[in-house]
């Protein structure tokens, strides 16, 4: 591959496009005789005639033809592509977040809420995904932050973590099961009942089922689902115990009730990750002061 700058073939291409020395260099804002220097060393390392000069017009020899049907596109792919940076630097930029629909519904919405009032014209991409797939596209920068379930095995160590929320998980219940209303129950009496649960790309799932493993107890959980509010539901019409964040419940949230347990149900806490050897956008860095030091209130 021969190694020839950039410059050289941006000024054949204004050359080739004009077909005027004189109209190439007031375009490129550089003298006539830097353009013709130019198409001589572009002539030489490509051992290649690319123009017929004369003193009347200036026309491609096929070879220039050649190559302007390559290089046209390349620089209209350029062109195109610092027109939406000027485009993202005018308007906000961009910012993709991933998270699942649990942390966006019940701990989310406020702050992209915010985000948007503070920066209207800034494009926002959130993609659902569990906090395990999360993971994944933090990985192959396919987002430029998640919002996670802590702790995560899958945090890779390029991963720098900010904490954010400490919750506990718990287990909801229908009037189905009133009996168990002010009982406090073990994990071995809990295995007696239905259990509800996400399913198994759930970092909750293998909470619960390393969880129960402690106590040497085998989890075999009757409905296995990706989405909390299902649980909810499922609970709320009887069909089982569910195993939920705590932040899901709220005054308003009706048909449930929390059960008791014996043995303590270890606080787990939402992160927001971002890869620390990537350069963040400016509107993933306004979105990351929400939740450092004086921005962290919404």
């Amino acid at each position: 591959m021969i190694d020839i700058n950039y410059e050289l073939y941006k000024v054949f291409y204004h050359v080739a496009s004009t077909l005027n020395f004189s109209e190439a260099s007031k375009q490129l804002f550089i003298s006539q005789s830097a353009v013709s220097q130019s198409i001589k060393t572009l002539e030489r390392k490509l051992d290649q005639t690319l123009f017929i000069r004369s003193t009347k017009k200036v026309q491609l020899t096929p070879e220039g033809e050649i190559l302007m049907r390559h290089i046209e596109p390349a620089m209209n792919l350029i062109q195109k592509g610092e027109a939406q940076l000027l485009e993202a630097a005018s308007t906000g930029g961009q910012i993709r977040i991933g998270a699942s629909d649990t942390i966006c519904r019940y701990f989310l919405i406020p702050y992209l809420e915010r985000f948007h009032k503070s920066f209207p014209n800034a494009h926002i991409k959130v993609i659902n995904q569990t906090s395990v797939k999360c993971t994944e596209l933090l990985k192959n920068g396919l987002v430029d932050l998640i919002v996670v379930n802590y702790p995560n095995n899958y945090l890779g160590n390029a991963s720098s973590v900010i904490r954010i929320k400490r919750f506990r998980d718990v287990f909801v219940a229908s009037d189905t099961y009133s009996e168990l209303k002010g009982k406090k129950l073990s994990f071995r009496q809990l295995l007696k009942y239905p259990i509800l649960m996400l399913d198994k790309n759930s970092t909750t799932n293998e909470f619960l089922h390393r969880l129960f493993q402690q106590h040497q107890l085998d989890l075999v959980p009757e409905i296995e689902l990706t989405s909390n509010d299902l649980l909810i539901d499922l609970a709320r019409i009887g069909l089982g115990i569910a195993f939920i964040p705590d932040y899901c419940i709220s005054d308003k949230t009706e048909g449930i009730y929390v059960l008791e347990t014996k043995e303590d149900l270890p606080e787990r806490e939402l992160v927001i990750a971002y890869n620390e050897h990537l350069p963040l956008s400016r509107a993933a860095n306004e979105f990351l002061s929400y939740f450092t030091g004086a921005g962290q209130q919404v």
